[in-house]
């Protein structure tokens, strides 16, 4: 299967998803530096899938998605961290927590591929 645009990439489709979930979960949260980290993390997610399949260089490509899969890392950290200072409940943080991890190996596959 050839993939034409990054829109078709199932890593793409589940971080964006991942980004608004985030979005809606902390968009009240008044802990703006916290939020505004874990909301930065998210995005860069599908931001980095994207980027790097628009330089259409197997190399560089790779290089963005480990940045992504830094990047999910990093929202699974906080997302320990937002549970334990009750900013979410045990439900949000198995949502968060499963579709990062489910994400994070579709990145180490494709990074295989390439």
């Amino acid at each position: 299967m050839i993939i034409e645009r990054f829109e078709d990439i199932i890593a793409w489709q589940k971080s964006k998803e991942l980004a608004v979930l985030i979005y809606a979960i902390f968009k009240n949260n008044r802990d703006f530096g916290f939020r505004d980290q874990i909301q930065r993390a998210a995005i860069s997610i599908s931001n980095n899938v994207a980027e790097g399949f628009e330089r259409r260089s197997n190399k560089e490509f790779k290089q963005f998605l480990y940045i992504a899969k830094g990047s999910c890392g990093e929202v699974r950290s906080m997302t320990y961290i937002a549970l334990e200072l009750k900013f979410i409940s045990k439900e949000e943080f198995e949502k968060i927590y499963s579709l990062s991890l489910e994400i994070s190996k579709l990145l180490s596959g494709f990074i295989k591929k390439l």
